[in-house]
């Protein structure tokens, strides 16, 4: 497996060779239509060219933040994306990042992790959350082994994240992208 660093993931974007940007927003806009509170924090890790920002900001959702360790997708952003404040653009290593949000979206950046780094992963998640922060989005719900990505399943997710987190939802995701019809997760989460 290659050392997944910020070396790999614009070696990616260079080449071309990201299969999980399909150029549009994709399970996350369900969610974010469903957002109750329009003010939410609310912060999209592994952001990429960031499409759900777009979206987010169309709706009148202003505090949106994209981070990213990989600087071409988020140079694209900035380029495309003029209304979203340059202080929520945040180029940098994810399990470095400091903040406090609402609601953190997840999709293709868990699954782009080492495996060796979900319980890391789920202890920054619990601590850039506020009390009763929200965690939600889509996992994968099948077995990949030779990633990015990798997979899992509701049981792996159910152990890792229920000793900091009240399992409010993870169940069979019914507005995934054709390609991963049946293979994904929607999971929320809230801190406990």
């Amino acid at each position: 497996m290659n050392t997944l660093d910020e070396s790999y993931w614009t070696n990616r974007y260079h080449s071309k060779t990201t299969g999980w940007d399909i150029g549009y927003t994709g399970p996350l806009g369900n969610i974010l239509n469903n957002l109750e509170d329009k003010n939410s924090v609310i912060l999209i890790p592994g952001a990429g060219n960031g499409y759900e920002a777009d979206y987010a900001l169309s709706l009148g959702i202003a505090n949106i933040h994209v981070l990213d360790f990989s600087a071409p997708p988020l140079e694209n952003l900035k380029k495309r994306l003029s209304k979203l404040k340059l202080e929520n653009i945040h180029c940098t290593d994810f399990f470095g990042h400091e903040g406090t949000y609402d609601i953190i979206l997840e999709q293709t950046f868990f699954c782009a992790l080492n495996p060796k780094l979900r319980e890391q992963y789920m202890t920054k998640i619990h601590s850039l959350l506020k009390p009763n922060g929200i965690l939600t989005g889509v996992m994968f719900d099948h077995a990949l082994d030779t990633g990015p990505p990798f997979g899992g399943s509701l049981k792996e997710y159910e152990k890792l994240f229920s000793p900091k987190f009240d399992i409010e939802i993870m169940e069979r995701c019914k507005f995934s992208i054709p390609a991963r019809a049946e293979k994904e997760l929607y999971v929320k989460f809230r801190k406990k």
